[in-house]
């Protein structure tokens, strides 16, 4: 070995260099072989082992499910009923965990899935026996309340017609959310307006409506005293018109929204505004105009100093008593025509409010944090012509031939929620 040494220092050094190249190389091919060896000899496989949690996991899997059983609705509610049961106690310990099984168990068909998530959960929870204390309390007090055979706690939601309007609602949606794409408006706003119009004129005129609304699941379309699906007044109309057009006035939208409304050259403006409105094929123009007052009512009352944009009840009401009874003051009431279901009385602003927070169409109509808004540009010539041109026919068609399907009513159209643009001094203003 000594040797060995005295020679290598004795070599010149690019000599040396060659061997520790050759040698490392030598190494690193011995290494290689060895690593292929251990492989082809299966010395490297895991063997696996049962997990420490094994029995939890099964029992989890070994959960009943509801998914394609034949149970009643009744029983469904009852089960659902004890699953938030569950999922209040664990909020109160790991409120996220809660949270997410929640929003996963929304989108099930199966409300036992719960189940299975929240025993799945449990895997990680040493002992909790407070939160078991808890959730037996929560059954127990669920076990004494008497299911209720009602399914709505709205009364005038628990009739079939409520329903048959949903459908025809959301045949209407495409056009609902251009239109309040094109007016700054959450669309959940003009949906309360079209429902409160909609449910007041079926029950006024039952017998007579009816036979449309209910076998071909449509909207009713008024075209005498008052205009369209959401039953807008020819001087609430021009009104509107004007506001658009008018910087001086106190329902002005601003310059984006101007042409919104504009007439073809060289039409008769009356007999266009009532094809506009009395139109049995697009509902579009009914559901600007309903966009326009709302949202020019808003402003009217923002630049007197009162905040009425996160009252819908208000703005629900201000729409059905028209401008003229639109006065701002402090602490308004909701109210507006009277309408009479099943022997109970209602107004309009408490139908729309009704509807606004019940959650119902929520997938279709999404809640805002941003109920007005202005788009991102002004429209233009071609936007504007391209309204007009949505105008089909005010003709009332044949029985069973009512209203063409909306086959774009899936595409609701998004739009960005920018910052108030209207120069309103916000430190005068007071929420209501």
């Amino acid at each position: 070995m000594n040797q060995l040494w005295l020679d290598f220092k004795q070599r010149p050094l690019w000599r040396k260099a060659l061997n520790i190249v050759s040698a490392l190389f030598a190494l690193a091919g011995l290494a290689i072989i060895g690593a292929w060896g251990v492989y082809q000899l299966g010395l490297t496989n895991d063997r696996g082992a049962a997990d420490s949690n094994h029995r939890s996991i099964l029992s989890v899997a070994e959960l009943e499910s509801l998914q394609g059983a034949k149970l009643t609705q009744e029983r469904i509610d009852e089960q659902w009923a004890l699953q938030y049961g569950r999922l209040a106690a664990l909020a109160r310990y790991y409120p996220e965990n809660a949270r997410l099984i929640l929003a996963a168990a929304q989108r099930s068909a199966d409300p036992l899935v719960v189940d299975r998530m929240v025993a799945a959960a449990r895997i990680y929870m040493d002992q909790e026996p407070a939160l078991d204390t808890l959730a037996d309390r929560i059954e127990q007090l669920l076990a004494q309340a008497p299911q209720r055979q009602r399914r709505n706690v709205i009364p005038w939601m628990d009739n079939p017609e409520w329903a048959v309007l949903k459908q025809a609602i959301l045949r209407d949606s495409a056009l609902i959310n251009r239109a309040a794409q094109l007016t700054g408006v959450e669309p959940r706003l003009i949906v309360g307006c079209l429902i409160g119009e909609q449910v007041r004129l079926f029950h006024t005129d039952r017998e007579r409506l009816k036979q449309y609304l209910g076998p071909v699941r449509t909207l009713g379309v008024q075209s005498q005293f008052s205009y369209g699906v959401n039953g807008i007044k020819e001087r609430t109309a021009i009104a509107v018109e004007q506001h658009l057009a008018d910087p001086r006035s106190e329902f002005y939208m601003g310059r984006h929204f101007e042409h919104l409304l504009d007439y073809p050259g060289g039409v008769d403006q009356t007999q266009e505004r009532y094809h506009r409105l009395v139109d049995y094929g697009n509902h579009l123009y009914s559901y600007l105009y309903t966009g326009c007052i709302l949202h020019q009512t808003m402003l009217q009352w923002r630049r007197a100093g009162y905040d009425i944009s996160d009252r819908p009840d208000i703005l629900f009401t201000l729409f059905n008593v028209g401008f003229r009874q639109s006065q701002p003051k402090p602490n308004p009431v909701a109210g507006g025509s009277r309408i009479t279901i099943d022997g109970r009385q209602y107004t309009f602003g408490a139908i729309g409010f009704d509807f606004y927070y019940s959650g119902e169409l929520a997938d279709a109509f999404p809640y805002r944090h941003q109920r007005f808004s202005q788009p991102g540009h002004p429209l233009t010539a071609a936007d504007v012509v391209r309204i007009q041109q949505s105008v089909t026919d005010c003709r009332r068609p044949g029985y069973h031939h009512e209203y063409r399907r909306d086959t774009a009513a899936s595409a609701a159209n998004r739009y960005a929620e920018p910052p108030d643009p209207f120069g309103i001094d916000h430190s005068r203003v007071k929420p209501q």
